[in-house]
């Protein structure tokens, strides 16, 4: 029985470079959407339309009464799209290369199901009126298609065989360990956007602003300390690369996760001291996102992964060529 997918692949065949470009794009279009629905946080635009999945109960798009908020938010709805267009075309592509890379494709509607979950949360959050543990939630979503959408770009650099380590086991779970540490690091950060000055939603009309009921500085405390455990880890990983004589891509790979969480850091304490100005929040929100790929990519530097053999040609087909 033939499909959609399978009629597109016997006239379409891209080559290894285009599913790894489209890999690209769906990654670096996960990281844009962390982006803007940080924008709409931060400018408490999460109720610029004021339902879901329509903008008004009368209206697919902003109208003009709703200024700026609803075209930030409407902005974020329609970036969506482009996501998802992003996520079909490593999706398709993989489906369509010669041999057919199953595993991206797998990761590929991965991709989609996440999206489609986080729309629904989004959804939720707008007729939750912005409740500050689903909006954290939505971004703990972003930052998990933002995992997926890394893994499948570095499993399209790589062969379809059984990964084998590159470095001993007890390396592997420094490595596992440094992703794990970070992983609560941005889950910390979100709990303290959520108790303090950018839960989502603004006390400008009047209404009430409701935040995760935690003592924010105890958060932020809380936060600090896993910065400092992360950045610790980091130190740790670069030299015991260096120690085992690891491959270099994951000694250079373990540098720059050094760098970014120094940069990191420092945006996090200025954005602290200075009473968490909209500007510094949103970089910070980027830099969680690029702090997550990086420590991301570690682990997979430890491993490698064989090209398959190419599948062998029937005996009738030979007689035929």
């Amino acid at each position: 029985m033939h499909t959609p997918s399978s009629l597109l692949a016997a006239r379409w065949q891209p080559t290894a470079v285009t599913v790894r470009r489209a890999a690209l794009a769906a990654l670096v279009m996960s990281v844009v959407i962390v982006v803007t629905g940080g924008a709409v946080r931060l400018t408490a635009s999460g109720l610029g339309c004021s339902t879901w999945p329509r903008c008004t109960a009368d209206s697919l798009t902003p109208t003009t009464e709703m200024g700026l908020h609803g075209i930030i938010e409407f902005t974020n709805r329609m970036l969506t799209y482009v996501l998802c267009a992003a996520v079909a075309w490593v999706t398709l592509a993989a489906r369509c290369h010669v041999p057919w890379r199953r595993s991206i494709t797998k990761l590929g509607w991965a991709q989609f199901w996440l999206v489609m979950s986080n729309a629904v949360l989004g959804g939720i959050t707008v007729l939750t009126g912005l409740n500050p543990y689903i909006v954290g939630a939505h971004l703990i979503a972003a930052m998990a298609l933002v995992w997926v959408a890394l893994l499948t770009w570095e499993r399209a650099k790589e062969g379809d065989g059984a990964p084998e380590p590159l470095v001993g086991r007890p390396v592997i779970r420094l490595g596992n360990v440094l992703v794990l540490v970070i992983g609560l690091l941005v889950a910390a950060g979100t709990l303290v956007t959520g108790a303090g000055h950018h839960p989502g939603a603004s006390s400008s009309d009047g209404k009430p602003v409701y935040r995760i009921p935690i003592d924010y500085d105890r958060l932020a405390q809380l936060h600090t300390d896993l910065a400092f455990l992360a950045f610790g880890l980091a130190i740790a990983t670069v030299f015991v690369l260096a120690a085992v004589k690891a491959p270099a891509a994951a000694k250079a790979r373990a540098k720059e996760l050094l760098i970014v969480l120094l940069a990191q850091g420092l945006i996090g304490f200025v954005q602290y001291f200075t009473d968490a100005p909209e500007i510094l929040v949103g970089l910070h929100m980027l830099g969680a996102a690029l702090v997550w790929i990086a420590a991301l990519r570690v682990p997979l530097a430890l491993r490698t992964r064989a090209e398959l053999p190419a599948p062998a040609v029937p005996a009738q087909e030979l007689q035929h060529a």
